[in-house]
């Protein structure tokens, strides 16, 4: 593979900014809402910011190497630390900031992070709590002020002070950081992340300014990105998607990165910035989805059928007339008036009216909300990728975008699929190493560059776009030899606005079956229209009629997945309801919203027993975790379920 060079010297991010001033100087870079109001920086006005801030690091001490973890909501604040520390000869690490304590204690320790940078008080107390088993710490940089005051600040500073301290000692400091930012390379990291830890504990993963720019630059031109698109930052910052769209994306191109208030006030601002280029991962599409089909229910009649009339239409020609494809005079003018009645305001309720590119990753999307969204005639593509590979392996071309693929090969990007059905990958982007796990980089990447994802995979014959089927480990065989592919089944599940996550069993067993969690706001609606009072999630989860609606939704998921004579055989055949939430508390999720499989097959193996033991009821503990860190249990007499399978010829895997 050849060895990319930095194109025009832009060796850095840091390098990226620099450019930005004088390229994009007067344009937004980046805003924030803050009490309602939307504050705006140039890139000159951030340029200078990140500066100060970086010289103010240098006073508290900063050197060349140090890990500086960052935690806290999506603030520019939080990114320009990200680019002060680069500046620096820092390496930075952000981490989840929804992680309870000793989850932020494995990855501070392994890192040996001398610096913290907090957004609020509730981090800087995760910080305290653990500051035993990570005495390395030696300063921790707040921004919010709010509740700090009698803290102990000997090693504590606000970011204002830090900012300020810079400002004032810009004399003392110029040229030791502009040597700093001239001894930065390609070659240099840029960042540390720390994958999810679905199957054990969390690795780093070292990204070079090589890695980021190469794939920055060539997923930027792939999608036509420029300095005048708009994003919303609201994913997680220790998400590697996070970082490429809101850090390297931006850089490259210029565009402008817009943080929301609060989580809470997400879809709001996210109406009001309108973006142009938006990612979310497919719980989030999912989730909007259900609340639309909640107003629908709703609704009036008349609103009801007209949405359903015109929604009819959409799923028929919305996604030709989205790819430019032949579609007649009459479906032209049906899909026009549709768009006036249905479409245009639902796009505008969702935020979506401006959008140019969307793409969903990180899980895959079920058809059905995939087709969803195309129908109304937004840009929604998936792409495949990793943190290993800063993102992109796959995406989608305009015109070629479908359902069941994830589309062709990054530019740059290799992808060749291994006589065991693994998919294999190397790019520019290609992460330099696990910190300090050599055995895992030798098992993960050969010398060759070769990256293993563990994920089973196949091109279609003619079209060259990848097909992933599961995880290459998830991947296996029901008992009679027929191939067994959980998530396949568990996203069309998850197409009900009823049904929030599924976990669907069956390796080597004679059938399927499957752990469902109810959607609490949608069933909650459902319950409330249908005068069932309930005064818990578990209470609700256990109702009859809950129970009878899930058993058909399972039964119509049955007939689609029997129309697949591959993946016949994946019908399920019995499922409970289960009384708890899954939780990343709890360790059942990882902080991105993955479920981790083995451990809800440990935990839960009396349930998963109980189910093909043709047992009509179980009772259960569980243990939960609380928000503020207490245990406590959850116990439970479960119902256990047939489910209608329908008729279909399976076909033994090869």
């Amino acid at each position: 593979m050849n060895v990319t060079e930095a194109p025009s010297g832009l060796v850095s991010i840091p390098a990226l900014l620099a450019r930005n001033v004088v390229v994009h100087g007067n344009k937004a870079a980046y805003r924030e809402k803050e009490f309602g109001i939307w504050q705006s920086w140039t890139w000159a006005e951030a340029a200078e910011e990140i500066l100060a801030m970086a010289m103010g690091f240098l006073a508290l001490g900063l050197e060349r190497g140090d890990y500086v973890a960052i935690i806290g909501r999506n603030r520019p604040q939080l990114y320009w630390s990200m680019v002060a520390a680069q500046m620096c000869g820092a390496i930075p690490v952000p981490l989840y900031q929804d992680a309870v304590a000793e989850e932020m204690a494995y990855v501070l320790d392994h890192c040996g992070s001398r610096f913290v940078v907090c957004n609020d008080q509730e981090q800087v107390d995760k910080i305290l709590e653990i500051e035993g088993k990570v005495p390395h710490i030696e300063q921790v940089v707040y921004l919010d002020k709010r509740g700090m005051r009698k803290y102990d600040h000997s090693r504590m500073n606000a970011m204002a002070d830090v900012i300020a301290e810079g400002r004032a000692g810009h004399h003392r400091f110029d040229t030791e950081l502009a040597k700093r930012i001239a001894e930065l390379t390609y070659d240099s990291t840029c960042v540390m992340l720390y994958t999810s830890g679905t199957t054990g504990k969390p690795k780093g993963v070292v990204l070079s300014n090589r890695n980021i720019i190469e794939t920055s630059k060539n997923s930027s031109e792939f999608d036509h990105l420029r300095a005048g698109d708009e994003v919303l930052a609201y994913l997680p910052m220790a998400w590697v998607g996070d970082f490429i769209f809101s850090i390297g994306q931006a850089m490259w191109t210029g565009f402008c990165v817009n943080c929301p208030e609060s989580p809470a006030t997400m879809m709001t601002d996210l109406r009001e910035i309108g973006p142009t280029y938006f990612f979310a991962p497919p719980r989030v599409f999912e989730t909007q989805l259900t609340n639309v089909m909640i107003r629908m229910e709703d609704a009036g009649r008349f609103k009801k059928w007209l949405f359903d009339r015109y929604m009819a239409v959409a799923r028929r020609v919305g996604p030709d007339i989205l790819d430019g494809n032949p579609v007649s005079g009459s479906d032209k003018f049906a899909y026009w008036l549709g768009n006036i009645l249905v479409y245009g305001p639902l796009k505008n309720t969702l935020g979506f009216s401006r959008v140019r590119v969307g793409y969903t990753a990180g899980e895959a999307i079920g058809p059905e909300i995939f087709s969803f969204y195309r129908s109304l005639g937004i840009n929604l593509k998936q792409l495949y990728g990793q943190t290993e590979a800063s993102v992109f392996i796959t995406q989608q071309p305009d015109g070629q975008v479908r359902a069941d693929t994830v589309g062709v090969p990054s530019p740059g990007v290799e992808v060749k699929i291994a006589d065991n059905g693994e998919v294999f990958y190397r790019s520019p982007g290609t992460f330099v190493k696990y910190y300090k796990n050599a055995d895992s980089t030798a098992s993960t990447k050969d010398a060759e560059g070769w990256v293993a994802t563990g994920d089973a995979g196949f091109f279609e014959d003619g079209t060259g776009h990848l097909r992933i089927i599961d995880r290459a480990k998830d991947v296996g065989k029901m008992a009679d030899g027929s191939l067994f592919a959980p998530k396949y089944v568990e996203n069309k599940l998850k197409f009900y606005p009823a049904i929030l996550e599924a976990v669907v069993f069956g390796a080597d067993r004679a059938f399927c079956t499957t752990f469902i969690n109810i959607d609490l706001n949608a069933v909650g609606n459902w319950a409330e229209r249908n005068n069932i009072a309930y005064s818990s999630y578990q209470e609700l989860s256990q109702h009859p009629r809950v129970l009878e609606m899930i058993r058909g939704h399972v039964g119509e998921v049955n007939q689609s997945v029997a129309a697949d004579p591959m993946l016949s055989g994946c019908q399920v055949h019995r499922f409970l309801i289960l009384h708890k939430e899954l939780d990343a508390d709890d360790g059942e999720m990882t902080r991105t919203r993955k479920v981790r499989r083995r451990v809800i097959e440990e935990k839960f193996a009396d349930l998963i027993d109980a189910l093909y033991a043709g047992k009509s009821e179980i009772y259960t503990e569980t243990e939960v975790t609380y928000e503020d860190g207490r245990k406590g249990a959850i116990k439970a007499t479960l119902t256990l379920a047939d489910a209608a399978v329908a008729p279909a010829q399976k076909v033994a895997a090869e």
